[in-house]
C-alpha cells in the first residue's frame, strides 16, 4: 500500500512516502523534485512509521540525534542509488564536495572518474532529504550550491548539525 503523511518540521513541511513499510520519499513542500501526483497514495498520519519519522526528526531538530534509524527505499538508476549510499556515509557535521564524492565513486567502481555534475545531478535528485544527507556536499571552494530545498534550508541544516557536533 502507498501511504503519504505531512510532517511539519522547523524548516518547512515536508511530504513522506512509504511502500511497503519503507520510507521512499520524503520532501519539503514545494521543493524542486518534490513529488507532484499523489493522489494515489493513502494519507495515515498514524502509520508506525510515520510515527517513528516524526519523532526521529523532532529529536534531530532539537539537537538530540544525528543518525536516523528507519527503513528507507530510495528509487532512482543505480548510479543515482550508488551517490546516495555515499551520501549516507557522510559524517553529521562534515562536508565534502562534488568532486570527492566523484573521486569516492570512481574508486569503488575501479573506473573512471565521473564528472562532477553528473554527481551533482544524482545529489540534487535525492528523494530523501535529511535522512540521505545530501545538504552536506558543497560546491568545489566550499561554497553552498545545489540544494533543491533552497539554500537557506541548506545553510540552517549545516549550521544545526554542527552545533550537534559540537
Amino acid at each position: 500500500m502507498k501511504l503519504k503523511c505531512t510532517i511539519p518540521t522547523p524548516l518547512g513541511d515536508m511530504i513522506a512516502l512509504a511502500e511497503a513499510g519503507s520510507l521512499c520519499e520524503l520532501r519539503f513542500i514545494g521543493q524542486k523534485y518534490a513529488p507532484e501526483n499523489t493522489g494515489e497514495w493513502q494519507p495515515d498520519s498514524d502509520h508506525p512509521l510515520f510515527m517513528a519519522l516524526r519523532g526521529q526528526l523532532e529529536a534531530y531538530f532539537a539537537g538530540q540525534l544525528n543518525t536516523f534509524d528507519l527503513p528507507l527505499a530510495p528509487r532512482g538508476t543505480p548510479f543515482q542509488m550508488a551517490v546516495w549510499e555515499l551520501l549516507r556515509a557522510i559524517p553529521s557535521g562534515t562536508t565534502v564536495t562534488y568532486g570527492a564524492l566523484a573521486r569516492q565513486l570512481a574508486e569503488q567502481r575501479q573506473g573512471r572518474l565521473p564528472a562532477p555534475q553528473a554527481v551533482g545531478g544524482a545529489v540534487g535528485r535525492n528523494p530523501i532529504a535529511i535522512i540521505i544527507p545530501c545538504h552536506r556536499v558543497l560546491g568545489v571552494n566550499g561554497s553552498l550550491t545545489g540544494y533543491a530545498g533552497g539554500l537557506e534550508r541548506k545553510a540552517a541544516l549545516l549550521d544545526l548539525e554542527k552545533q550537534i557536533a559540537a
